[in-house]
């Protein structure tokens, strides 16, 4: 059996969990998550929403 540098050896275990991943998902699971990202700015999203509220939506 040959001796692996650690980093080739971690590196074949993530290869392989992928692979497990993928067999068991397919490949419906993003490199990256919203959890990577920064938390957009407050109140941008309420105002998307307040801009694009369709016309039925208007308080009378």
């Amino acid at each position: 059996m040959s001796e692996q540098a650690p980093e080739e050896d971690a590196h074949r275990r993530e290869l392989a969990r992928r692979r497990r991943l993928a067999e068991v998902f397919g490949d419906v699971l993003p490199e990256a998550t919203s959890d990577d990202f920064p938390e957009p700015a407050a109140g941008a999203g309420e105002r998307w929403y307040t801009e694009n509220r369709p016309p039925h939506h208007d308080a009378g």
